[in-house]
This record gives structure tokens, C-alpha cells and sequence, in this order.
């Protein structure tokens, strides 16, 4: 399990990179730390990780700079923006280490490698172009912190068609004027397969089918026909639930 624990202190000093960089004007990078959870562990889980995080907030840890999402099926992201892959030969959790001790701070992690089995570490690519966010692209809206993850996987000799069917979608929804916001992932280093991720925030699950449901009305017939085309070019679709945990989260200051 020390293995384990060295991985996830990797992930924390890779996400360390302020939320504004960026990879360039069109895209972003983000180091992705998934914890697959027992069902039993996520109580005890959760509270390491918020202890984690107020060990952070005492000692001031500027280096970190993460934001945290669970989903439904116990699967708990770690998230960071990277400017490069050169960023992950950074030097480990050091400065925590230090200010709260390495002993103490290891103990911590032994208690966190308990309460999984499973982990996995990828890059995934925010792309700006194809995302529809007309007042500013955020991950964090504020009050919105209920999450619907769409995962539309296609097979890599489909890439170039099922951008163009992506393209069509955000033209579509700016015609329109539509309200509801929406952010685009492409798969990257480390990912299984190819696929676009779609994140759409809401206050809830209510309030996310209130959005759907108005955004159909006022997209029509011909967002049936332009999202029918895209599924069209798709080998698997998937959707998770999620909520972001700003009380596992943890930047510098706040």
C-alpha cells in the first residue's frame, strides 16, 4: 500500500500549478487522480481527506491548488491543471512534510491507502474551442456545484468527423442563444480509449433536468436531428452523476 500512498502524494504536488495557467489559448491540461472508494471506507475516506486539507490551511501550503469531485459510484477526482509533462518530475509533498511532519503526515496517508484498492492517473485536455460557456469558461460555477458527466467515446479513425459533429452542437446552441453552459474535455495521455467528456454544472438534480428540459424546448427539432448525427459516429456513451467538494478542496489563502 506504500505504493499507493506515494502515487496520490505525487498527484497532489502535480495539481499544485495555479487554476489560471494555461496550456495555451485554446486548450488546457489536467492531471486527473481518480480514487475508486469502498463503499464501507468513503465516511473515513472523506475525513482524511479533510484533514488533509485543514493540515493545508494551517501551515499555508502554497504549491497546492486542487479541486475535488465525487461521484455516485464512490469514485473520488482529483483535479489540476499541468503546463507540461515536465511538471510531473516535480519534487514530492515536501513542504507539508516538513511544517507538519513526515511522521504525522504519514500516518495520515496510511490511514487514506486503507480505504481503496483502486486508483488511476490520466491527463485530460479542456478544449475551449468547443466548449459553450458565453460568459466566461469556469469549472467552478458559483452555487452550482451538482455535476452531470457525459462521456461520448469514439473509435480514433472517427476523430476528425466527430469533431466536426462537436463543432456543429456549439453552433447550434450559439444560434440559439441557448442558457445552458457546457464544457468539453478530450481524452488524453493515460485515458482508455478516445472520448469527449461534456460537464454540466446545476444547483442539483432537479435543477440540471430544469435546464435539459428548457433547453430542449427551445433547441427544437433541429437539436434532435444535429445531437442524433453525432451519436451517430459514437462507439459508447456513458453519464455519471457527481457533486464538487469544495471542503476537500483546498487553495492557497482561502
Amino acid at each position: 500500500m506504500r505504493t499507493l500512498k506515494t502515487t496520490l502524494i505525487i498527484v497532489l504536488a502535480l495539481v499544485a500549478a495555479p487554476c489560471t495557467s494555461q496550456e495555451n489559448d485554446k486548450s488546457q491540461a489536467f492531471w486527473v487522480h481518480e480514487d475508486v472508494v469502498k463503499p464501507s471506507m468513503v465516511s473515513e475516506y472523506e475525513t482524511v481527506c479533510k484533514e488533509l486539507t485543514d493540515n493545508m490551511k494551517k501551515h499555508n501550503i502554497q504549491e497546492m491548488n486542487s479541486i475535488v469531485a465525487n461521484l455516485a459510484d464512490n469514485r473520488y477526482l482529483w483535479v489540476g491543471p499541468i503546463e507540461n509533462m515536465a511538471q510531473l518530475d516535480k519534487p514530492l509533498f515536501a513542504t507539508l512534510a516538513e511544517k507538519m511532519g513526515a511522521e504525522k503526515m504519514g500516518a495520515l496517508f496510511d490511514r487514506m491507502d486503507k480505504c481503496y484498492d483502486i486508483e488511476q492517473n490520466y491527463i485530460i485536455h479542456l478544449d475551449k474551442d468547443l466548449s459553450y460557456m458565453p460568459g466566461g469558461i469556469t469549472q467552478t460555477p458559483e452555487g452550482q456545484d451538482y455535476r452531470k458527466f457525459h462521456y461520448f467515446h469514439y473509435a480514433p479513425g472517427n476523430r476528425a468527423i466527430v469533431k466536426k459533429k462537436v463543432e456543429a452542437i456549439k453552433n447550434l446552441f450559439t444560434s440559439k442563444g441557448s442558457k445552458l453552459d457546457y464544457r468539453v474535455y478530450r481524452s488524453g495521455f493515460g485515458t482508455r480509449g478516445e472520448f469527449y467528456m461534456v460537464a454540466i454544472a446545476a444547483k442539483d438534480a432537479a435543477d440540471y433536468a430544469n435546464k435539459i428540459s428548457a433547453n430542449n424546448e427551445l433547441m427544437g427539432e433541429e437539436w434532435l436531428k444535429t445531437y442524433t448525427d453525432f451519436t451517430s459516429t459514437l462507439e459508447k456513451y456513458e453519464a455519471f452523476e457527481g457533486n464538487m467538494r469544495p471542503d476537500m478542496a483546498y487553495t492557497p489563502g482561502e
